[in-house]
């Protein structure tokens, strides 16, 4: 900044007894000017200045204060939330002329984990900064740290962040859920930031102040996305948007897009597409764009429609065209139950927790080849497969989507005729991992969804799969406390108490079947 312009912000700042400050380009342009009050500025929208390749947004903020003070905690705050080049304070003396300069600047990722450096407080008119040379410099350090960042990481990074004021344990543990969800998701998470308020804040979620520090966090530590383990309101995650050029996304969303990843099906991705599409809908904006796979090129607006109420319309007709299909498929599928029934042919329901090893149980009860790997929610698309039981008889086993903590209700709605194959079961065999440290609260859960839909009739058995992960007395332990059936899905010569204990529940007597119902 020439002294000439200085000299006038000062003079002009001292006369009208406010703070003024400008927007400075790399090129040495003003952008922006702004007048604030005696104490501080309001900073103009900068959405229009992006964050350039090196993680700076390009334009320096140098503002006045009145009694000639140092940065404060909010020039400095505003410094790192927003990717300024420089943050500079000329102080105002007494007859309006420049006074002492005060200078900031945001640092790349280092040891010490320090945001920014401030500069030692000089003389106006003694600050000798050769601008371009120190801003190439910076540049040359940022470039150094975001190379480092990235070796063999060709995925997304992620802060994970849970606001919750319930019990710390249970915290954890849906923390622990998340990472593994953003794993899924092949999201490279880069830390976990765990907030415990006394009440959730109905904006923020958790306080300004706090979700700006998490914001400076994330960009410090070079993230793409801030993925929160609550599920959001639209009008939290418009808030929180509105702070960051990151990527904001809650549990729902994550858990949607890994779903639309591993649906290979029709039915699968119609589903996964209506559940997404009713996501969406209540949180289009004023400033949302439009979703072009949909509103793309055909048609147009009608008189007076305005861009927002043309992606609603849209999203309701299609919405509308998927609980069609949706009906015919419920159709389909009931025409496909009333066979098997005719035939006589029982059917067992694999049902559990996300990566308990149902696909696995699957593929080695039937010499199948369904799709398995250790992620949440491997299996979207329903399978079901004969099975010759060693007592000759032949049952239909059916494979389904996994659950889990927090299961969105919308998810739950749209996987209706996946789900409703469990309506017919003659037996459901739950299958836990019994390996997991959350074993109980696992259980816990599925029975809580399966009382949702109204499952509880049906007979269950517990199956104890990764049997082969834990030592023998455990294995015991386990077996008899929860009266469950320990096996390994990958070694079929485990398998033989299984149908043993399948064969007695299909020929047990009506009320022997119920008492055979494990809690």
């Amino acid at each position: 900044m020439s002294q000439e312009l200085a000299g006038y912000l000062t003079s002009l700042s001292r006369e009208i007894k406010r703070q003024i400050g400008v927007f400075i380009s790399r090129g040495g342009t003003v952008e922006d000017v702004f007048v604030g009050s005696e104490r501080g500025v309001v900073l103009p929208d900068i959405a229009g200045y992006r964050l350039g390749r090196f993680g700076l947004r390009g334009i320096r903020l140098v503002h006045t204060h009145l009694r000639d003070e140092p940065l404060n905690q909010d020039d400095l705050t505003d410094l790192a939330l927003l990717r300024l080049d420089l943050m500079a304070a000329i102080g105002v003396q007494t007859d309006g002329t420049p006074g002492m300069i005060y200078l900031a600047h945001v640092l790349p990722p280092n040891p010490s984990n320090e945001m920014y450096h401030v500069w030692a407080p000089t003389q106006f008119h003694a600050l000798d900064l050769h601008l371009s040379t120190f801003l190439r410099s910076l540049d040359e350090k940022f470039s150094r740290s975001d190379q480092a960042l990235h070796v063999n990481q060709e995925s997304d990074r992620a802060i994970l962040v849970s606001a919750s004021t319930r019990h710390r344990v249970i915290q954890d543990e849906s923390l622990t859920e998340l990472r593994e969800l953003a794993y899924s998701a092949d999201l490279v998470v880069l830390d976990t930031v765990i907030q415990r308020p006394q009440t959730l804040h109905p904006k923020y979620l958790m306080g300004q102040g706090k979700l700006k520090d998490l914001v400076i966090h994330a960009l410090h530590q070079g993230a793409d996305f801030l993925v929160f383990d609550q599920n959001l309101s639209p009008g939290q995650t418009k808030a929180i948007s509105e702070m960051t050029e990151m990527k904001v996304i809650d549990r729902t969303q994550l858990i949607l897009d890994i779903f639309s990843r591993r649906a290979h099906s029709k039915e699968g991705k119609l589903q996964v597409e209506l559940a997404q599409l009713r996501y969406v809908l209540p949180r289009l904006s004023d400033r949302s764009t439009a979703l072009s796979r949909l509103t793309g090129g055909i048609g147009g607006r009608g008189p007076g429609e305005t861009k927002l109420e043309l992606d609603r319309r849209r999203i309701r007709d299609r919405i509308a065209n998927l609980e069609r299909q949706q009906k015919a498929l419920v159709k389909q599928r009931h025409q496909q139950r009333s066979l098997r029934t005719r035939h006589n042919c029982p059917v067992l329901a694999l049902v559990g927790y996300t990566n308990a090893g149902k696909s696995t149980l699957l593929n080695t009860l039937t010499r199948n080849n369904v799709e398995t790997s250790n992620q949440v929610f491997t299996t979207l698309d329903s399978a079901s497969r004969r099975l010759r039981l060693p007592s000759a008889e032949t049952v239909v086993v059916s494979d389904t989507v996994g659950f889990i903590q927090q299961l969105p209700k919308g998810l739950m709605a749209a996987f209706q005729t996946t789900l409703d194959e469990l309506q017919d079961a003659d037996l459901l065999l739950h299958v836990c991992d019994l390996n997991s440290p959350t074993l109980d609260d696992q259980i816990r859960v599925v029975l809580s969804i399966l009382e949702e839909l109204s499952l509880t009739h049906i007979p269950r058995l517990l199956v104890l799969n990764k049997a082969d992960l834990v030592d023998q007395e455990q294995k015991d332990a386990v077996a008899y406390r929860l009266t469950g059936t320990a096996i390994s899905a990958k070694d079929a010569t485990s398998l033989s108490p299984l149908f043993e204990a399948i064969d007695q529940h299909l020929h047990a007597a009506p009320d022997q079947s119920s008492a055979l119902q494990h809690v």
